[in-house]
């Protein structure tokens, strides 16, 4: 088992449902050989966004629960699955990747960064990448700025196979805290002129961290390049293992185990829409 803080992993092998629960996420019971693996989000955009997410995988079917605060009340969040099933490795962007200096991420800024659409997180209808800007299928922040979402979609075996080279982004910022998406606070969208940017910024980011051991380090578009960074492997929870409450957006985490685990270092780099 492993345990990581500040929008990092936590991977937990066979966990109990009640586990989940602490995390204010209504996990489901996972089958022996289930994996799951929470996610906290980090504000991009100075969204003041935060978040959990947790993904279950149970043979083909994954589970996503999201738990997010800090969105545009009374808005649609485009959200997705950004990375690569192709053994590459991708990382949640920052302020630095605002390379027009207009002060605002865009998502093709960012997507250098956290790859492009995977899986769409909708809540009804298709899942195809194809689907990242439906926002009549995306979930809508209730007016304290909260999203709660939770669906289970069958995926490929690719999906399955490289889930941790996955990630999740959420879209849509307040620019001009008018509590809106408009044309004001940041102009139109260059994904479609029709769209405000400010709804088609990513407002949070949260890796999968730690879980790419062996990836091939890309930059722009899956090109090769990028600085390395560091970051603990998964690892599975051994029979008899003891887990601590996990406590709600990860504020603080508490483990404890009967065997000592080595954690190997994988490498992250760049590379590359909502």
């Amino acid at each position: 088992m492993i345990v990581k803080r500040a929008g990092r992993l936590v991977v937990l092998a066979a966990v109990p449902a009640a586990v989940c629960l602490t995390l204010g996420l209504s996990g489901p019971a996972l089958a022996e050989g289930g994996k799951a693996y929470q996610i906290d989000l980090a504000q991009l955009n100075a969204s003041g966004s935060s978040g959990t997410v947790m993904l279950s995988l149970k043979g083909n079917q994954l589970t996503v629960q999201i738990e997010s605060e800090g969105m545009v009340p009374g808005q649609p969040s485009a959200q997705h699955l950004h990375g690569s099933t192709k053994g590459h490795d991708f990382k949640c962007p920052d302020a630095t990747d605002d390379t027009d200096g207009d002060g605002v991420l865009s998502n093709t800024e960012a997507t250098h960064d956290y790859g492009d659409i995977n899986i769409s997180l909708t809540t009804g209808g298709d899942t195809k990448a194809t689907s990242g800007l439906a926002v009549d299928r995306m979930p809508v922040a209730d007016k304290q700025g909260k999203i709660s979402y939770k669906r289970t979609i069958a995926v490929g075996q690719d999906v399955v196979d490289h889930i941790k080279d996955l990630h999740v982004v959420q879209h849509g910022i307040d620019r001009n805290k008018n509590k809106k998406y408009d044309f004001e606070g940041a102009g139109k969208s260059e994904l479609d002129p029709k769209l405000p940017q400010e709804a088609t910024a990513p407002t949070n980011c949260g890796e999968v961290k730690g879980a790419a051991v062996g990836s091939v380090p890309v930059g722009a578009i899956e090109t090769g390049g990028g600085s390395a960074q560091q970051a603990s492997a998964p690892v599975t929870v051994r029979d008899g293992a003891a887990i601590a409450v996990l406590a709600v957006v990860a504020a603080a985490v508490a483990v404890t185990r009967k065997r000592p685990v080595a954690v190997p270092v994988r490498r992250g780099n760049t590379g590359g829409g909502v």
